[in-house]
């Protein structure tokens, strides 16, 4: 009797437990349910923040469109136009008869690009390239412009003694193709004045004869170059369009920062300031980064980040479309699901409150992860958070959050795209062939495909092969060297 009593008090015992258990279990699922559905929620809402229908599309492109308008119109000024509309008085573009080696020099933020390559005319396509990536020392960084200029002549003097045009002959007088990657004030295209320069205290440069200076500098070395003119480096992405085709109009750099330069009849430009015009047509950069539009889909999210930055109520639309701020879009989101709903579990995880911990590439790993658990998106968390247990269902909404900031920038700068073409007066009866520059496009398949759909979809079928997006030619910092070849030598130093 006792052993059968004792029996039964532990299978009362198990049964309880059994009972605590299940309750414990069903507790936790209505826990992650409502965790989950909180997530939802919150995706729900920044998707639909976000959205780019085609009405808002088209908003946004007459309102860049009237603001391009304006700032010309303004002679500088630009009154409520939000576009700087920087003019390059380059003295002329590639028509593709272009024949010749050539060098070019792309001025980046803490290092710059030399270049060389063989035009063969008639289109042909850019060959014998040969790049060299210097970096700035931090003396030159915190010196003045005449040591930044020395230490660039030097290099390319030693790049050009390295890869001469031919082995036994001195290189003969020649164009140097300058590119900067800052906005170029070119109210005097040989002035080559700089507006900003983001990355050097080197603030003597402002103002001064910047062309002049590099010449002077190539001389110095004994370099048998010069330059002419100095463009920003979209401007010289366009002259990389204008080589291989006539109807290219327009260059857009989708990378890290973002940029739009066009062509422009000189006519539509007589009115400003400036040199006289030997050209026909001009190269504008927009510097459209800074373009705002009360139509431009701004979250709480993207409210935050600008009133963080170092530039509050600037930059607008670079912060929604370039790669240095997708990747925090997409961490700010994350944060606010990691806090309301325990996403990653409790606590959030410290790494995740790290502001531009996670990079545009790594945004693109996980959008772009098609295994079956999100494997991509888990080693990815592993790695830049520190999150060691997300659930498939966190991985999926992470691919989700990627997908909405994806398709708003690539959708906006399609927007971007038409509102050019049609200040051009060109969608309805000419072939416009709009190059692209960038990690971005040339390296986020599902971004690319997102910007081709959407001039896709604003101009449907009949109107949509007028605008011919490409991939720009000749990679990274070749503009300089396209440019090189269509300047004539007129030099002053």
């Amino acid at each position: 009797m006792p052993m059968r009593k004792e029996i039964l008090v532990a299978a009362l015992a198990a049964t309880a437990t059994l009972v605590v258990a299940a309750a414990a279990l069903r507790r936790w699922k209505r826990r992650k349910q409502w965790q989950l559905k909180q997530a939802h929620r919150i995706l729900r809402k920044f998707a639909r923040d976000c959205a780019t229908p085609v009405p808002k599309l088209w908003q946004i492109a007459d309102d860049l469109e009237s603001d391009m308008r304006a700032s010309i119109a303004s002679d500088g000024t630009r009154g409520k136009a939000t576009l700087k509309m920087l003019v390059s008085y380059a003295d002329a573009f590639p028509n593709g008869d272009e024949e010749g080696f050539y060098y070019g020099v792309n001025l980046r933020g803490t290092n710059f690009l030399i270049l060389c390559a063989r035009l063969g005319g008639k289109n042909a396509p850019i060959s014998d390239i040969h790049r060299e990536e210097i970096s700035i020392p931090s003396n030159v960084m915190n010196g003045n412009s005449e040591d930044l200029f020395d230490f660039i002549a030097a290099e390319v003097a030693k790049f050009v003694s390295a890869h001469p045009e031919n082995e036994n002959e001195p290189v003969k007088r020649t164009e140097l193709g300058f590119t900067l990657s800052y906005p170029v004030d070119d109210a005097a295209a040989t002035l080559g004045n700089v507006i900003k320069w983001d990355s050097f205290s080197a603030d003597d440069t402002v103002g001064k004869n910047m062309v002049k200076n590099i010449n002077r500098a190539l001389n110095k070395h004994g370099v048998n170059l010069r330059v002419s003119a100095m463009v920003d480096d979209t401007v010289g992405n366009l002259a990389g369009g204008r080589y291989y085709c006539r109807d290219s109009v327009a260059a857009i750099t989708l990378g890290m920062g973002t940029n739009a330069a066009y062509i422009e009849s000189a006519q539509e430009l007589a009115h400003l300031n400036g040199p006289s015009r030997t050209s026909r047509e001009m190269g504008i950069s927009m510097e459209w980064g800074n373009f705002r539009s009360p139509h431009l889909p701004i979250t709480e999210f993207d409210a935050c980040l600008d009133s963080e930055s170092l530039n509050p109520g600037s930059q607008v639309f670079q912060k929604l479309v370039s790669g240095t701020y997708l990747g925090e879009i997409v961490r700010r989101v994350l944060v606010k699901m990691a806090q309301e709903t325990l996403l990653f579990g409790d606590p959030v995880p410290p790494k995740l409150m790290t502001p531009y911990l996670l990079r545009s590439p790594d945004m693109a790993a996980m959008h772009q992860d098609t295994s079956e658990d999100r494997e991509v998106v888990n080693e990815k968390l592993k790695e830049i958070f520190g999150i060691t247990d997300s659930t498939p269902m966190a991985r999926e909404i992470v691919a989700e959050v990627c997908d909405v900031v994806s398709e708003r920038a690539a959708r906006l700068a399609g927007a971007g795209i038409v509102g050019i073409v049609k200040k051009l007066g060109r969608i309805e009866n000419k072939r416009n062939i709009v190059t692209v520059e960038g990690g971005l496009y040339e390296h986020y398949r599902v971004f690319r495909n997102y910007l081709n759909s959407s001039i896709w979809e604003m101009l449907g079928n009949e109107l949509s092969d007028n605008v011919i997006v490409e991939h720009s030619h000749g990679g990274s910092g070749a503009g300089a060297v396209f440019l090189a070849s269509s300047q004539k030598e007129n030099f002053d130093f």
